[in-house]
């Protein structure tokens, strides 16, 4: 595989990572449409389950919060739009490698993508530093967030369906009505309907974030 162009290692290093192997951070940066052999998905399936023990370690060091309110908090935590709000944060859609048709598709600035690629770089810090740089690592890039709201709040899909048996209505039923885009850039469509209440759609980039999305419009309209 192709060695990182300059810019790439030099961002690369700005940010934290520790370069040797230039190939597994090309890899880590490789989206499936350039039909390379290696792209980001082994690295991506690695670096999730360091970051779920980073954060899960961090959760348990800094509060007294019982195991569903933590487990709450690191779902928040690991989720595919809090790793694509660091990857933003520190600029990867100038670095992702990909398709001619998946970049003007938009692809390197999809959530999913951004998500994929920014637990592939964690991945590869691992593999190339080890567990303790990488743990330092993430807690400086997550700061904000662990210091944050996030995930404090209560999931609007177990909101929602407190209300309504709190309500005496019939839980709520979330239904897939439309999928559009090539498949690195869905866009899936959900309904979420209360019987005898109503009905709300929401449009995402994925089907549990759509879902999640409609959970909190409904709120807001009927709770």
């Amino acid at each position: 595989m192709s060695k990182l162009e300059r810019a790439t290692r030099d961002w690369l290093e700005d940010i934290g990572f520790a370069v040797d192997d230039e190939s597994l951070w090309r890899e880590a940066l490789t989206h499936g449409s350039t039909g390379e052999v290696r792209d980001y998905q082994r690295l991506e399936f690695l670096g999730d389950r360091v970051l779920g023990l980073t954060i899960a370690h961090r959760l348990y060091e800094t509060g007294r919060n019982d195991e569903g309110r933590m487990a709450q908090r690191l779902n928040a935590l690991v989720s595919k739009q809090t790793c694509a709000d660091r990857a933003r944060e520190i600029g990867v859609s100038d670095h992702v490698i990909m398709g001619k048709q998946a970049r003007e598709d938009g692809a390197q600035n999809s959530d999913n993508v951004l998500g994929d690629i920014m637990e592939a770089l964690l991945g590869a810090s691992f593999l190339e530093n080890g567990f303790a740089p990488t743990e330092q690592l993430i807690r400086d890039l997550w700061d904000d967030a662990l210091k944050g709201k996030t995930g404090k709040s209560k999931h609007p899909k177990s909101a929602l369906q407190e209300w309504a048996a709190g309500n005496q209505r019939r839980p709520p039923e979330y239904e897939v009505t439309d999928v559009q885009g090539p498949d690195h850039a869905r866009r899936f469509t959900v309904k979420v309907s209360v019987y005898k209440v109503g009905e709300v759609e929401a449009t995402a980039s994925g089907k549990r974030d759509a879902e999640t999305e409609a959970a909190k419009l409904f709120m807001e309209k009927f709770g």
